[in-house]
């Protein structure tokens, strides 16, 4: 007897070919090699993702600190609530580099409620004042900045992230302070 799951992933595959698509297994995306002080300190959010978690956030950002283990960090995201001067909303979480000791780009955080996120880093800017991320299915991206970038800067790195075979018109670009 046919499991559940067979039976729909097999359905879900002929109606993609009765609608005329191809059903196939996307790539992961490949990472770059960060150091170790990049899960230090703060990164604000300047480009991201739309998702109900960050509806009406606006100036968000994430927070580093080292936690108990080397391949372990401490993550405060943030964010204000409507405009840049609005009310705080923090959640904290704890995340795990998944390939410590060989590139350090693959972190998965647990938040409170069982809320898990794998963000992996795709890009670091060359002078290490900007980066880029997403999950590894690419359904979800975000770009970090250090500091508020020129509207140029901001160009270069949506750019980047079309480069690496995101849809950037997905992207919001809420008030970062």
């Amino acid at each position: 007897m046919k499991t559940f799951h067979t039976m729909v992933r097999r359905g879900m595959l002929l109606v993609g070919l009765l609608l005329g698509g191809a059903v196939t297994a996307s790539a992961e995306p490949n990472v770059v090699k960060v150091g170790p002080d990049h899960y230090t300190g703060t990164w604000l959010e300047i480009g991201r993702t739309p998702m109900f978690l960050t509806d009406g956030c606006v100036a968000g950002y994430s927070t580093y600190r080292k936690g108990k283990t080397p391949s372990d960090v401490l993550v405060e995201d943030g964010c204000r609530v409507d405009t840049p001067k609005g009310r705080l909303k923090t959640i904290n979480g704890t995340g795990k580099i998944q390939d410590f000791g060989s590139t350090n780009a693959k972190m998965r955080v647990r938040y409170p409620l069982l809320i898990t996120f794998n963000y992996w880093v795709l890009y670091k800017a060359p002078d290490k004042s900007w980066f880029i991320s997403a999950n590894p299915s690419m359904t979800d991206l975000w770009i970090y900045s250090r500091t508020v970038p020129s509207k140029a800067k901001l160009q270069r790195m949506v750019k980047k992230a079309s480069e690496l075979g995101y849809d950037v018109r997905k992207l919001e670009f809420p008030p970062a302070r």
